[in-house]
């Protein structure tokens, strides 16, 4: 199999983590959508950039983290117009307080390593990789978000 063969099988057998990714941290779905189409397109055009095939994974994942970062500063460039001033059903916050929105409301670097970590269940090492940082600091963000989101879920009442 060719890398262009590899990416692609990768791409379309995945896609679906892509877009789970993109949007647990864009918090919307045209935008996750925008961020895993541009992702695919970045990683076809610099596929020569991919050295190693058995590391297509970090590799695409990185690019993909890169985009939602782009976005999530472009956004904050950007003075969002609402089109319509009644939120519609699927616009207004869900009543309960789930372990999914604590996640969202630690810092970004620190969210980002625990999705990484457990929505897409990723080793340490591929999470460095991805997100740049020193493997020490991915640890110490993952132990220092899940120690808060302990605290934070003592007092919750379990099922």
């Amino acid at each position: 199999m060719t890398k262009e063969d590899i990416l692609t099988q990768y791409i379309v057998e995945n896609q679906a983590g892509f877009y789970r990714l993109a949007y647990s941290v864009l918090k919307n779905p045209d935008d996750a959508l925008d961020a895993v189409q541009t992702a695919v397109c970045h990683a076809l055009e610099r596929q020569g950039s991919l050295r190693d095939t058995g590391a297509v994974r970090s590799w695409f994942y990185r690019i993909l983290m890169n985009t939602c970062n782009d976005a999530l500063r472009q956004r904050g460039r950007t003075v969002p117009f609402p089109e319509d001033l009644e939120p519609s059903q699927e616009d207004r916050e869900p009543a309960d307080d789930t372990l999914s929105r604590r996640v969202d409301a630690l810092p970004a670097e620190v969210g980002t390593v625990i999705k990484l970590r457990f929505y897409e269940e990723m080793t340490l090492k591929e999470i460095s990789q991805i997100t740049g940082q020193n493997l020490n600091t991915v640890k110490s963000r993952l132990y220092a978000g899940l120690k808060k989101l302990r605290v934070t879920m003592e007092g919750v009442e379990t099922l």
